[in-house]
């Protein structure tokens, strides 16, 4: 009895220390994200010159922080375990180590982001004459009258006329989609160009038989549920034109229905997280992982000789229905050549307002990640070359993604291990690692736009714990699956693509 006393002290001892180490961990990091904000204040200010030294103290200061953390974490975890926890089963601190590694390791990677974001600059603007002539590729899937809305925006762009086409591309539709594309196309004054499949054969086919359809040097794709900006197409092909090693391009989103509830209004914040910080950083290596559909640019050189590889593509020997954005982005590094991102590119995009159709949309994204992730294993470490900023890159990015992956398959087992052991140490832990976490993308948001509205990474946080982290693991085991599941009338996985280029589907109008 005496014992067991005495380990139930020692357990909220741990649980102490564990408290009083993530609060002080919040005053370190709210004090870097203040000396960050001041940073970004100053080098609008001051000199080019200035400005790098204050970069470069900054980037040391950081690191330096992260290396004392680290080691301090280290060392206090050592004495710890050997002072107070000699009686604890080896579970336990095998669960105790792996955790404060893998901490450890998110910061350290962290932080090496931040570096990259903070000196990531989007590509500058090009003249009219520079200009390439580009085709925008829609493809449109049972979108009614909304296409038309992304049609409308693009026709409004300031892009030299005659050195942009419009293809937009109707899917097979059920409903009167291929309508509301022929009249845009009718009204457009030969703007518009409307090709119609008069069968649904997947978003894939679709962009494909949009590439086939035009000579333009630079193709830019955009859903057919998102609406762009006036300069939106002019920026998103600058990097095409400043670099010739760049062959695909992603462009930045935003949710255009945020005023539509809750979820839409979490995933504005998600999504400047994802793009403008994360994307921000991989471009500083040239291998931004994910083109998205919502609006990305490539060389039509490039992609080309490819494009019946992409089309076909199979998992698992069935026809790979989903991640085409990020199966193109692979072809491309692939190759040999950038993907990068352009923060000054916007473009607003419809996001789902319900959980049901939430979760389809991150079961999709999260089944294609494992797909593709594996298919980057094969090129990605081919050769290894530490003095290659660019390779050595993205092969950290490759497997802390991977990492991020499997770490909820390793949540559920150390959940029902840590429930069945110490269910209050557990859900105090969870609690204060899930705000940790919400605190870099909140500060992301405030810092960018709104700190009021940058709030809600804190509630999306507590709502991706409670809501969303089955998603990983379902989607490992149902990885099989290529169901598109968010879009109307799904078909069979068998049903969805059509055969490489058949002209016989084809109406142009």
């Amino acid at each position: 009895m005496h014992k067991m006393a005495k380990n139930q002290k020692k357990r909220h001892l741990l649980l102490l220390f564990i408290l009083l180490a993530i609060r002080k961990l919040i005053d370190i990091l709210q004090r870097w994200a203040d000396g960050l904000e001041h940073y970004m204040e100053s080098a609008g200010k001051d000199t080019e010159e200035i400005t790098g030294n204050i970069r470069l103290n900054n980037t040391v200061r950081i690191l330096l922080g992260l290396t004392v953390l680290a080691a301090m974490g280290s060392l206090t975890l050592t004495a710890w375990s050997e002072s107070f926890f000699n009686d604890l089963g080896t579970a336990d601190l095998c669960v105790l180590t792996f955790s404060m590694i893998l901490l450890a390791g998110n910061l350290f990677y962290f932080a090496w982001q931040i570096v990259l974001a903070v000196h990531y600059r989007a590509y500058e603007d090009v003249s009219d004459e520079e200009l390439p002539s580009c085709a925008v590729v829609v493809p449109a899937y049972n979108e009614g009258r909304q296409v038309v809305l992304t049609l409308e925006s693009l026709l409004k762009s300031d892009y030299p006329p005659e050195k942009m086409e419009i293809i937009a591309v109707n899917d097979g539709s059920c409903d009167d989609t291929w309508k509301w594309i022929a009249d845009a196309a009718d009204s457009s004054g030969g703007r518009i160009r409307a090709l119609n499949l008069t069968r649904n054969g997947g978003k894939r086919n679709a962009l494909y038989q949009g590439f086939r359809s035009t000579g333009a040097e630079i193709v830019v794709t955009i859903d057919s549920d998102s609406i762009v900006l006036p300069d939106t197409v002019r920026k998103i092909v600058a990097p095409l034109v400043r670099s010739r090693e760049i062959g695909g391009v992603a462009g930045n989103i935003r949710v255009l229905n945020s005023s539509d509830g809750v979820i839409p209004r979490m995933l504005d914040v998600n999504f400047v997280f994802s793009f403008e910080f994360l994307r921000s950083a991989q471009s500083m290596v040239h291998s931004v992982f994910c083109t998205p559909g919502a609006l990305s640019a490539y060389r039509r050189s490039v992609i080309m000789p490819f494009m019946p590889e992409w089309v076909n593509q199979k998992f698992m020997r069935r026809p790979a229905n989903i991640g085409e954005d990020r199966a193109i982005s692979n072809i491309i590094l692939r190759e040999g050549h950038q993907v990068v991102f352009q923060k000054s590119a916007f473009v607003y995009t419809e996001v789902p307002k319900d959980y049901a159709g939430l979760c389809k949309m991150f079961i999709r994204w999260s089944r294609s990640n494992v797909r593709e992730n594996l298919e980057m294993f094969k090129f990605a470490f081919r050769r290894m070359d530490f003095a290659d900023e660019d390779l050595l890159g993205m092969q950290i990015n490759l497997v802390m993604q991977t990492l991020w992956t499997l770490t909820p398959m390793l949540f559920v087992a150390s959940t029902v291990y840590c429930l069945a052991v110490s269910p209050l140490t557990f859900l105090y832990a969870s609690i204060m690692a899930t705000l940790i976490w919400s605190t870099l993308p909140a500060f992301v948001y405030a810092s960018k736009y709104s700190k009021k509205e940058a709030l809600w990474s804190y509630v999306y946080g507590v709502f991706n714990f409670l809501s969303l982290s089955w998603i990983g693991p379902y989607s490992i085991f149902t990885i099989h699956r290529s169901g598109w599941l968010t879009r109307s009338k799904p078909k069979k996985d068998t049903e969805n693509v059509i055969p490489l280029a058949h002209e016989k589907t084809l109406i142009t109008k």
